[in-house]
């Protein structure tokens, strides 16, 4: 089911971002958390659901406190404020912690959208966890991630520019006068930033040329890690890459020549500001990094490319043409009026009447239910849903047993290798053509999507066998916040369905979960009778399986499988 494929959105004569301005209901509520957050419990969806659009995307883009720093597997904070050359520092255990430490957020934190746009600028920002020499790097770049949802995503492209994870994840580290390495400067175009365009010719990609690349290296050439991770920039408190300087502070690997674009760049030069002895000064080099990129984002093409980067992510993965005119390229008139900062854009487009299927009364170009949720969103969302308690992960190894040997091993099962995407692209889901989000769904993924479901069940267990956190079912259905009535069977099948699922699904269906399902071909007295024994008892054998398989047939269903 949830692998058919139609065309959306249909081409419809109107403009696609007329804000909604009703309040959101439960069915749109439920649609923007799935889409904006990592899951929202019943309590959350029925809140802002008295919202409008406008007021729940303020609401849900508003920033959130700093956090505290990732603590090593001893339990201590200070490893931070070492050199990553220090020899008491286990990098490979730390990575592991730190992304533990991101994924606590994703999981604890206040329902906002702050986690889902820092793991969205990730995967925008590719790189890969295992080919960075130093945890610090890995911490820095998520925290700079995480400033930036707030910030200018042109101020983002500089910055990464001078970030000590991107520049080693793409051999920035290598790239010297005379010895360029093009790597970055390639994937700064075609990935980050601009994009390729239709090929025009050989090298001529309509958006940049073979030579732009060239000139973008020079740009960047003569920059090396901060092995000392000290050169901390002020607005974001990130540690960034040092230029290799000579004894007159003077920019000995970085080339200081003249640096030609071509005409997709108006044939614009880019020189150092000062120069001394054929060298530039650090402020002079630096200099270069904001020409360049004030260059690139001065064309509208790449205001357009996060745009497109933005609808599959939160919309859906097709863009129609109508899409592309309706949708595109408004929105990339508002990401440029308001010099690239995040939140306004994404404000339009989640408020929009084709956001929530409001553009028009046709079936077929449904947005809602039209992605397929992604490991993430499997995990953490049922972890949030049924607000399951994890451990207190600051304490000595907490973050490993509960997340690198609990949370992160059933997103890779899933098919999401947290930080380790297979190529320098990304995770194959946000950007290879023309699978997108299906390349999450495959017979081996999904059976691992279907354990899930099993797993929280019984119990998630730690080395030792003990339980690290386990959904139980009949607390829930006994909360009044989550279940109005345990003993009206079909009011709770509509509850579990309604809020679970992202649309309405068919009387036959409705039917297969609560009769075939939850009272196995019994009759509606018989489960009142059974939960009235359980209340009377504190036995609740019989009860617990029936509503273990109705929980566990829900999330192993098609629909659930869906945003």
């Amino acid at each position: 089911m949830f692998l058919k494929d139609s065309n959306r959105p249909n081409a419809v004569a109107m403009n696609l971002l007329t804000p909604n301005t009703d309040k959101l209901g439960k069915k749109h509520a439920a649609h923007l958390l799935r889409r904006l957050t990592f899951g929202a419990s019943r309590t959350e969806i029925d809140l802002y659901a008295q919202l409008t659009p406008q007021q729940a995307c303020n609401k849900l883009l508003a920033e959130l406190p700093e956090r505290t720093e990732p603590v090593s597997s001893s339990g201590s904070r200070s490893w931070l404020q070492l050199s990553a050359t220090d020899e008491s520092l286990d990098h490979g255990a730390l990575k592991e912690n730190v992304l533990a430490w991101w994924l606590d957020e994703m999981i604890n934190a206040e329902l906002s959208a702050i986690p889902k746009l820092t793991f969205f600028l990730h995967t925008h920002f590719t790189t890969i966890a295992s080919r960075l020499d130093f945890s610090h790097a890995l911490y820095y770049q998520i925290k700079l991630f995480r400033y930036y949802t707030q910030g200018s995503l042109k101020e983002l492209s500089k910055d990464i520019c001078m970030d000590n994870a991107m520049l080693r994840h793409l051999d920035g580290v290598l790239n010297e006068k005379g010895r360029p390495n093009e790597n970055y400067a390639r994937e700064f175009l075609e990935l980050y930033t601009i994009g390729k365009g239709p090929q025009k010719g050989p090298g001529d990609y309509t958006n940049y040329t073979e030579e732009d690349i060239v000139a973008a290296a020079k740009v960047f050439s003569g920059y090396k890690q901060d092995k000392t991770f000290s050169n901390l920039q002020e607005t974001h408190g990130c540690a960034t890459v040092r230029l290799e300087l000579n004894g007159q502070q003077l920019a000995s690997q970085h080339d200081a020549s003249v640096k030609q674009f071509s005409a997709a760049f108006n044939n614009q030069t880019i020189a150092p500001s000062e120069t001394i002895d054929g060298r530039t000064t650090e402020d002079a080099a630096l200099g270069e990094i904001t020409q360049f990129v004030d260059m690139v984002f001065a064309q509208k093409e790449t205001a357009r490319h996060f745009c497109r980067k933005l609808y599959r992510f939160f919309v859906y993965y097709r863009i129609t043409e109508e899409a592309e005119q309706s949708v595109i390229d408004p929105l990339a008139d508002i990401l440029i009026e308001n010099d690239y900062v995040l939140v306004p854009v994404l404000t339009a487009l989640l408020s929009s009447q084709h956001f929530y299927d409001d553009d028009n009364a046709m079936l077929e170009d449904d947005v809602n239910g039209a992605i397929i949720k992604s490991p993430l969103d499997i995990t953490i969302g049922a972890l949030r849903f049924f607000g399951m308690s994890l451990p207190d992960t600051t304490r000595q190894g907490g973050y490993a047993e509960t997340y690198a040997k609990g949370v992160m091993k059933f997103l890779a099962l899933q098919g999401l290798a947290l930080y380790e995407p297979f190529e320098v692209a990304g995770y194959p889901a946000y950007h290879q053509y023309p699978a997108y989000h299906r390349n999450w769904i495959t017979p081996n993924y999904l059976a691992r999507r279907y354990e899930y479901a099993k797993k929280i069940l019984e119990g998630i267990k730690a080395e030792d066998e003990s339980i690290l956190y386990q959904f139980d079912i009949v607390a829930y259905v006994s909360d009044p916040a989550s279940i109005t009535d345990p003993l009206n069977p079909t009011l709770m099948v509509e509850e579990l369905v309604g809020y679970m699922l992202p649309e309405i699904i068919t009387e036959e269906r409705f039917n297969y979960y609560l009769k075939v399902i939850l009272l196995d071909d019994l009759s509606e007295k018989n489960w009142q009778i059974e939960w009235q024994k359980y209340k009377n008892t504190g036995n609740d054998a019989a009860v617990r399986i029936q509503l273990e398989n109705l929980v566990k047939t829900i999330m192993q269903s098609p629909e659930y499988q869906l945003s």
